[in-house]
């Protein structure tokens, strides 16, 4: 049995945070999707969340969805690494190439680990990527490994109300899990997630499923609000899942 697979929801804010912890969420998840997909929040809004989060629940922040230059990347690396955060996200939104997306994750993870060697790095491609001209999904695993990165994730850069399903197959998601478990690291999968679609996604044994929309007011990831009701129910789909497949192995 894999170890049971964590749940991420990400709120931009104190308040929201609280509601997220008190909803029973494995990882604070912080970012701003106010700039965009992945958008970067502000260093003390992330101190700050870290510091009235438990430390038995792990926090993680965002670096933003920036362009391909890896000097400026790897300085906001640092900065997110001096929050506390547990994993700092970085996207391969503006690069095109695994050449480029590797050697701005190689800085990241420098920049990171020279700072705290305890903090893990994601690196997050698009599932959409032909449509912003990104690296194709399915080289992140690799690109995660050769980098040093301890996790590979897909999740959507364009917010449209379509879904990561919309993009690919459950088969492609079940390759690109197990080949990130392949090359020894964790996947992640997030992308507008709607509630109905948790439980199908556990079956892939992803070991990270990242939600906001549907845990927030109206399903509205930009003008809706995290609510607790709504993370504890996640919570619940998500472990009754796991509950139900432990018991078919």
């Amino acid at each position: 049995m894999r170890n049971l697979l964590k749940l991420l929801i990400s709120p931009t804010d104190e308040q929201e945070a609280l509601e997220t912890i008190l909803g029973g969420a494995d990882i604070v998840d912080v970012k701003n999707p106010k700039e965009g997909p992945l958008g970067a929040n502000f260093p003390w809004i992330i101190k700050k969340i870290r510091q009235i989060t438990p430390q038995n629940i792990e926090v993680s922040c965002t670096v933003g969805d920036i362009p391909n230059l890896p000097g400026s990347t790897s300085l906001a690396a640092l900065g997110a690494a001096s929050t506390g955060a547990n994993y700092i996200k970085t996207s391969l939104f503006g690069l095109s190439n695994k050449k480029d997306a590797v050697f701005l994750m190689q800085n990241v993870v420098k920049a990171a680990k020279d700072y705290n060697p305890k903090i893990k790095i994601v690196v997050a491609g698009y599932a959409d990527a032909h449509r912003i001209n990104s690296v194709n999904p399915m080289l992140v695993p690799s690109i995660a490994s050769e980098a040093g990165c301890e996790i590979a994730m897909l999740d959507t850069a364009v917010k449209d109300g379509k879904t990561l399903f919309d993009h690919l197959t459950y088969e492609q998601l079940k390759m690109f899990v197990d080949t990130t478990h392949q090359y020894g690291l964790h996947a992640a999968l997030a992308g507008s997630l709607r509630k109905e679609q948790l439980a199908p996604l556990c079956k892939l044994n992803v070991d990270f499923i990242g939600v906001r929309s549907a845990a927030c007011t109206n399903n509205d990831r930009l003008n809706g609000r995290i609510s607790r009701r709504a993370v504890s129910e996640l919570v619940s789909i998500v472990k009754n899942a796991q509950i139900e497949l432990n018991k078919q192995r």
